[in-house]
């Protein structure tokens, strides 16, 4: 029996834990300030492609999109209070896009299609929050992406199966995390030079 896939599955978990207890601690302290919009959409989503993904046969990979599920609504109920946007036309424009990704599954049925609304729907999130830490790179918990990208990296090595439907949403999570990640320390170097 190789078990492989089991020990990513929750080693990415692990990680998927991990990034996000800085990211409330920063919160509640007051040194990260996330975007409402963008966690609002993470959180939905999280749940979509949990639900997509277990409808086409993932296993272990699942483990990591299930404990972001919650630790992603609990970040956006600590916006609420603690966060910055909110309803600017862009913001809404980007969250109108995000709910035509989750209308996408609704409509298609189809896990890979969910799977690929997600993508999209999630682009949007991260395109929500990229002008606030751009401006403002210390708004943003740098462990926490970088961790997210690992955990992304972990459950695309727990797919159960060399499948597109079981491993877009993983290995997009660790690039888009990963991109998060180089933007703020990119910019906290040009910020503090």
């Amino acid at each position: 029996m190789n078990y492989t896939a089991p020990a990513l599955g929750l080693l990415a978990g692990v990680a998927g834990i991990a990034d996000t207890i800085p990211y409330i601690r920063d919160t509640v302290r007051g040194s990260t300030r996330p975007h409402r919009g963008t966690w609002l959409i993470w959180g939905v989503l999280g749940i979509i492609v949990c639900l997509s993904q277990r409808a086409d046969g993932a296993s272990w990979s699942l483990i990591m999109s299930a404990a972001q599920i919650f630790l992603t609504v609990a970040v956006f109920v600590l916006a609420i209070r603690h966060g910055e946007g909110g309803l600017s036309p862009a913001d809404m424009a980007m969250i109108a896009i995000a709910g035509g990704g989750v209308i996408g599954w609704f409509v298609s049925g189809e896990p890979v299609i969910a799977t690929g609304c997600v993508v999209v729907a999630d682009l949007m999130g991260v395109a929500m929050m990229v002008p606030k830490t751009y401006r403002d790179p210390a708004s943003e918990t740098l462990a926490t992406f970088w961790l997210a990208s690992l955990a992304g990296a972990l459950a695309t090595g727990a797919a159960a199966a060399p499948d597109a439907s079981l491993l877009v949403y993983p290995a997009y999570y660790c690039l888009a995390n990963g991109a998060i990640a180089v933007l703020i320390c990119h910019r906290r170097k040009l910020v503090t030079a």
